[in-house]
């Protein structure tokens, strides 16, 4: 069942993102001391290919990692094409299908070619000398084969952009092995309940670049849908957010409160005993009960000035205690605005309709009760 996943995911367009070194190293840069002496693992990246191998092998020195290991999945979509770092010609004195999976593992990086810099070429040149460096995989490559689990368990810090469509399960994979890791997904992703419940457990939260836009990312040449190109490179932007459960300065920043709180301002919402607000920056200084905020708030969360009461969409809205539609809003919502009526989606009554905002988190201030 697991290859058929993953065999969907990779035939599936949007899951073929290519992440771009400059959104790498603008992230990366905010968790330097971390790595140090550590074990990295990059388990969704074709070495020859990706820009997380790139960065770790251009920083190996500078990071004082301790191994480098990288594998890619068979048949992947880009090999030969459009990021290639350097020719794969031979392995073990036989030819390499380019498309076979594969590991890397590098335990140093040295200035081979004695020009006084460590870049890529000396990589490829301690790769094209050294045999037991590059190795094929007997499997498909699929992180959640034995061979990357045993490689998983070996490492200590994973970095990578997994497929999307398969977030829950790799998140799920590397919670169950005490990994730690920064990844990207899907800004939804927060949504998704067995997500969102880690981010309240204070397992995952989001990595320190802005959560505002999206990021740009690489498609492959046959990708039909794409916004711009670059240097002949097609570029699409995608909604998405570093994930991670390492630390990093900006997860411990006070959000400052200046709005007051007023009854026109923030209403109530019809089915749930909270206020509605549409900005963080809107959240009043005044008001200690529930509040129902924007996704992006998670952007901005301190857990020492806030915590997280629950998701207010669908069943994760029922679980909290949200109350489904009465007959009458429901059929309002169904027959006159022609939308989805959803129990456990928090809903306003503004000018007698019915008013649904997009997803909200239901959050109250640290060390209050929720007595309004």
């Amino acid at each position: 069942m697991g290859n058929k996943k993953l065999d969907k995911a990779k035939k599936n367009k949007v899951d073929e993102f290519y992440t771009q070194l400059s959104d790498i190293e603008a992230e990366l840069i905010h968790y330097k001391g971390h790595f140090e002496g550590k074990v990295v693992f990059c388990n969704c990246d074709d070495p020859y290919e990706s820009n997380f191998f790139k960065y770790f092998a251009i920083n190996f020195n500078h990071l004082k990692l301790k191994k480098l290991i990288a594998t890619c999945f068979v048949g992947s979509p880009i090999t030969g094409n459009q990021l290639s770092l350097f020719e794969i010609e031979t392995l073990n004195d036989e030819i390499v299908d380019p498309r076979m999976p594969y590991k890397i593992e590098i335990t140093e990086v040295s200035d081979l070619n004695e020009d006084g810099a460590i870049d890529l070429v000396d990589v490829e040149i301690l790769l094209k000398n050294k045999k037991n460096t590059l190795t094929l995989l007997k499997g498909t490559g699929d992180f959640r084969s034995e061979e990357c689990v045993e490689l998983l368990k070996e490492s200590d810090i994973v970095v990578t952009n997994p497929p999307f469509s398969l977030f829950r399960e790799y998140i799920q994979q590397l919670i169950e092995f005490d990994k730690r890791f920064i990844v990207i997904g899907n800004k939804n992703a927060i949504t998704y309940k067995d997500v969102f419940s880690k981010i309240q457990q204070n397992q995952i939260w989001t990595g320190y670049r802005g959560f505002s836009g999206g990021m740009w990312f690489y498609v492959p040449d046959d990708y039909l849908e794409f916004d711009k190109t670059v240097d002949g490179k097609k570029l699409k932007n995608v909604p998405s957010i570093w994930f991670t459960n390492l630390d990093h300065s900006k997860r411990h920043e006070t959000i400052t409160l200046f709005r007051k709180f007023n009854h026109l301002d923030y209403p109530k919402y019809e089915n749930y005993d909270a206020i509605d607000i549409s900005k963080t920056i809107d959240i009043p200084f005044d008001y200690d009960g529930f509040m129902g905020v924007p996704i992006s708030f998670i952007d901005k969360y301190n857990p020492d000035q806030f915590k997280l009461i629950g998701l207010g969409i669908s069943s994760s809205g029922l679980e909290i205690g949200v109350r489904p539609y009465t007959i009458e809003h429901k059929r309002f919502r169904k027959e006159i605005q022609k939308r989805a009526a959803v129990d456990g989606d928090l809903y306003l009554i503004r000018d007698g309709e019915v008013d649904v905002p997009y997803a909200r988190i239901i959050i109250q201030k640290a060390g209050k009760k929720n007595e309004n």
